[in-house]
């Protein structure tokens, strides 16, 4: 495409990492064959012709492909950052100067510039929102409910953002219908477990260059994205300990082969430390107190308050960045506490986030979803609704497909066997 950003909105670094931007985001759309076929059906079809989409996003090359397929759909389009250490610049450059598509998401921007954003995204007045951790849709419904009748749906992906929809369900303020996208059997399966999983340690690895072999690490949550961390680092060679608040995870963790304690015991045994719950203050004051000297804390729940940083601040005599998002603690003790990419999410402030071809399957859940409810405009009452079970056995089809696989199909007597009662042994 020719580069017409000047008819643009956008607030990005530099226009100029454009180039380098698009040979990424290019290179992503190799891995990425399922998201490429609805890029190709939308351009086709239009299903977002006149709609007004935000997508709150991790600016990533990821993203980018699926943006694109948005817009090839007719979507009136605009991406902000969903966390401010997760901008991929270059990305966001050449989305503004090679595909026309508006953006506002600079790498390392403060919370007011984050929070301008959002804002510069209401102002769109979207008729679809695809959020990652409810942010947009949390400041629409508690600042600017006059939009609300402009809203058909919003689309959510990570298990934060579910949480806090369904808080507002319970609450009675979600008065439209949101597709619960996180949840997907080939979202959370894929991306949650092999994306994290890989990610997450690839982050750490960049950011420390350290030898995982024989290191002791504690993951906070066993979760998917914990279930993924724990075996990937196992793999490595590391010893792994869960913590867990739930007695169902924690025995599947203990049956995985796992040790399972509390964090009050794992923090004196632990080198590394990855929290993955979504919930606050996993890692806290008394846990840093008892931590090994020079243990590593990172995070790779989509929210930074997993780790009580704060608590950590209070402690510390000196803080120094000694590795790009590595910054190391000294405490009053003497001993020290490092911290990556600022607690917030490892694997895309340090690292490039997850795979593209485990995005491949996220992002065609969220492209189908924000589809489906266009199609159902007015036909769905408020709630949180998972990704219909077609959509979802489809995007495992094509995947496979593109993989170069296939698989059974029932013969009739299979059919007519699995939907009788009186047949049997």
């Amino acid at each position: 495409m020719t580069a017409t950003p000047v008819r643009l909105k956008y607030e990005v670094k530099d226009l100029a990492l454009a180039p380098a931007g698009k040979q990424r985001i290019e290179w992503a759309g190799r891995e990425m064959p399922v998201l490429k076929q609805i890029r190709d059906r939308f351009a086709q079809e239009k299903p977002f012709e006149g709609i007004r989409l935000v997508a709150c996003c991790h600016v990533t090359t990821e993203t980018a492909n699926l943006a694109i397929a948005l817009k090839a759909g007719g979507a009136d389009a605009i991406l902000i950052a969903s966390n401010p250490l997760s901008t991929q610049d270059d990305v966001a450059a050449s989305l503004v100067a090679d595909y026309e598509i508006p953006v506002f998401a600079i790498k390392g921007e403060d919370n007011e510039m984050y929070h301008k954003h959002v804002q510069i995204a209401l102002d769109h007045r979207p008729n679809l929102i695809i959020d990652d951790g409810c942010d947009v849709v949390a400041t629409l419904v508690q600042q600017r409910k006059h939009q609300l009748e402009d809203l058909i749906g919003t689309t959510e992906e990570t298990t934060t953002g579910i949480v806090r929809l369904q808080a507002m369900l319970r609450d009675g303020a979600l008065t439209f219908p949101a597709v619960n996208v996180n949840d997907a059997e080939t979202k959370h399966f894929f991306d949650n477990r092999y994306g994290t999983g890989q990610s997450t340690l690839d982050g750490i690895i960049r950011a420390t260059n350290i030898l995982l072999a024989g290191k002791t690490i504690v993951v906070a949550g066993y979760g998917w994205c914990g279930k993924g961390t724990a075996n990937r680092a196992r793999g490595l060679g590391a010893n792994v300990i869960v913590t867990e608040i739930s007695p169902v995870a924690a025995i599947e963790a203990v049956m995985d082969g796992f040790q399972v304690m509390p964090m009050d015991e794992a923090a004196k045994r632990g080198d590394i430390f990855i929290t993955v719950t979504g919930n606050k203050h996993v890692i806290n004051g008394s846990h840093f107190d008892s931590m090994k000297d020079g243990a590593i804390v990172c995070n790779s729940g989509h929210f930074d308050i997993e780790i009580d940083l704060e608590s950590l601040k209070e402690r510390a005599t000196e803080v120094k960045m000694v590795r790009n998002f590595t910054e190391e603690y000294t405490l009053k003790s003497g001993k020290s506490v490092v911290v990556l990419g600022e607690g917030r999410l490892v694997n895309l402030a340090a690292a490039e986030g997850h795979p593209s071809a485990v995005m491949d399957m996220s992002f065609a859940n969220q492209a189908l979803a924000a589809e489906y409810l266009v199609k159902n405009k007015g036909k769905l009452e408020p709630g949180v609704y998972p990704v219909p079970e077609d959509l979802d056995q489809e995007i495992a089809r094509l995947k496979l497909q593109a993989m170069g696989f296939s698989i059974d199909s029932l013969t009739d007597a299979q059919i007519e066997y699995t939907n009788s009662w009186t047949s049997g042994t």
